[in-house]
C-alpha cells in the first residue's frame, strides 16, 4: 500500500494521535465530561456505552477537527444521509420528519438534540447552536432497519454500516489540507483504515460486524489481541477517546487520566457479546441446497477444516486462551499487505455467521459477492468445483 502524508499526525493539536508512532510514548491530557444519559439507559450498561459513550472523544471531533463547525453551517439531514449516516427514529417526536426542512443543517442539530443520529453524539445549547460533536462505537457497528426511509428507522446494534462513508466525514474538517483530505476520501463507503494514524499506510479495510463474537475471543481481522482490546485500541487511538491504551509490538504506549475508556471495558464487551446474529432474509435460503452444501462443506471442499462449528472459526484452537491460531495470508490466498501492518503480521479465520447481511468479502472487499469468495478459494486450493458445487456451497453460507 502506498504511503501518504499522515493527516491527523500533522495536525499540531492532536498530541493523542501524534505520539502513537513514538515506542513508550505516554500522555497527560485534562480531562474531559463524560456524555450524560439524555436517551435514556444506564450511563453504566454495556449497551449505554456502545451507543451513547463517546469516552471523551471530543477533544478530536471538536477540539482538533472543528467537525460540529461543519455540522452546524453545512450538513442537512439530506447531506448526512448521503454520507452514510444514520437515523434512529424511535426517539424522535412524531412528525418530526414532516415538519423539518431536511436539506437545513438546523434539522441535523435538532437531530443531534434528541440523539437521533446513530453514533453521533452533539451537546446543543438552548440557543440551537452545536457546542461539540463526538462518536460512539455505534457510528461503524450499528445500522437502521430502513423501516421509515432509507437511512431511518429502528437501531440494528452491531450490524456493519457499509453505508457509511468514514473517511469522507474527516474530511470536512477545515482543519485538514486538501492533499490530507483527498487521502480520506479515497477510502469510500464501508471501509476505514485503524492503522493510518499509525504507520502512515493508506489501506482501509471493511468495516467488520460486531455481532456474533460470543466464543471468538479475537475481534480483529489480525487477531491482535481478545475484544477487549480492540475496543481499547479503536476507543483510545481511532476515537480520540481520553483513555490509556499500550501495545509494545505496535509501539504505543498512550497514558490520559482520567481513564475514560478501559473502566468501561467489561460492560462494553458483555453487551457486545450479547449481540445476536441475525437470521438471513425471509426465503432467501434454499433449504435442500444448503444442506447438500454443507455437506461439502466439512468434506471435499475442506473448508470446515478452518471454519470449525459452531463458531466458524479455528482462531480460539491455539495453545492458550491467550494465544490465538492464526495464519499466513499464503495459505489462504490473501493480499499480505494489511497483515504486515498489525502485531500478528497474520490473518485470523473469520467467523462466517450472518454472512448474507454484509456483503462484500473478506477484510479489503476483495469479494463482492459469496461465489466470488468460493471461486477464490476454488482456485487457490484447486478444489475442481462444478458449478452446481459452487452454488450449494453458497447457499451453505447464505443460511449462517
Amino acid at each position: 500500500m502506498p504511503r501518504h502524508p499522515n493527516p491527523l499526525r500533522s495536525t499540531n493539536p492532536l498530541k493523542l494521535l501524534t505520539a502513537l508512532t513514538a515506542a513508550a510514548a505516554a500522555l497527560i491530557l485534562v480531562g474531559a465530561p463524560a456524555f450524560s444519559a439524555g436517551a435514556g439507559g444506564n450511563k453504566n450498561s454495556g449497551q449505554f456505552i456502545f451507543r451513547f459513550d463517546t469516552f471523551g472523544d471530543e477533544q478530536l471531533w471538536t477540539d482538533t477537527l472543528r467537525l460540529h463547525e461543519v455540522i452546524e453551517s453545512a450538513v442537512s439531514p439530506n447531506a448526512a444521509l448521503s454520507v452514510g449516516l444514520k437515523v434512529d427514529a424511535t426517539v424522535l417526536p412524531k412528525n418530526f420528519l414532516a415538519l423539518h426542512d431536511l436539506d437545513d443543517p438546523a434539522t441535523t442539530v435538532e437531530l443531534l438534540r434528541h440523539n437521533a443520529v446513530v453514533g453521533l453524539v452533539g451537546k446543543v445549547s438552548g440557543s440551537g447552536r452545536l457546542v461539540s460533536v463526538g462518536t460512539t462505537c455505534a457510528i461503524c457497528h450499528s445500522t437502521v432497519d430502513d423501516s421509515v426511509a432509507p437511512g431511518v428507522g429502528n437501531r440494528l446494534d452491531g450490524w456493519p454500516n457499509r453505508d457509511l462513508n468514514p473517511g469522507a466525514i474527516i474530511a470536512l474538517s477545515p482543519a485538514l489540507t486538501a492533499e490530507q483530505k483527498a487521502v480520506y476520501n479515497s477510502w469510500g463507503p464501508g471501509r476505514y483504515d485503524p492503522r493510518f494514524n499509525i504507520d502512515g499506510i493508506n489501506g482501509p479495510v471493511l468495516i467488520p460486524p460486531a455481532y456474533g463474537l460470543q466464543g471468538v475471543p479475537f475481534e480483529t481481522y489480525t487477531g491482535d489481541g481478545p475484544v477487549s482490546y480492540w475496543n481499547n485500541y479503536v476507543a483510545v487511538t481511532q476515537m480520540g477517546g481520553h483513555g490509556s491504551f499500550s501495545d509494545p509490538r505496535l509501539g504505543i504506549a498512550i497514558v490520559q487520566e482520567p481513564d475514560l475508556v478501559v473502566p468501561k471495558l467489561p460492560a462494553l464487551l458483555a453487551y457486545q457479546l450479547s449481540l445476536q446474529i441475525p437470521e438471513p432474509p425471509a426465503g432467501s435460503v434454499n433449504e435442500a441446497r444448503a444442506r447438500r452444501g454443507e455437506a461439502l462443506f466439512n468434506g471435499r471442499a475442506g473448508c470446515g477444516s478452518c471454519h470449525i462449528p459452531p463458531t466458524y472459526t479455528d482462531v480460539q484452537n491455539g495453545p492458550d486462551a491467550t494465544t490465538p491460531l492464526l495464519h499466513d495470508a499464503a495459505e489462504t490466498g490473501m493480499d499480505p499487505a494489511y497483515a504486515e501492518r498489525s502485531a500478528t503480521q497474520q490473518y485470523r479465520t473469520t467467523p462466517l455467521h450472518g454472512l448474507a447481511r454484509h456483503a462484500p468479502y473478506f477484510h479489503d472487499g476483495s469479494a463482492a459477492t459469496l461465489l466470488d469468495v468460493v471461486n477464490h478459494y476454488d482456485g487457490h486450493f484447486a478444489l475442481g468445483l462444478t458449478p452446481a458445487e459452487k452454488f450449494r456451497l453458497v447457499e451453505f453460507l447464505k443460511s449462517l
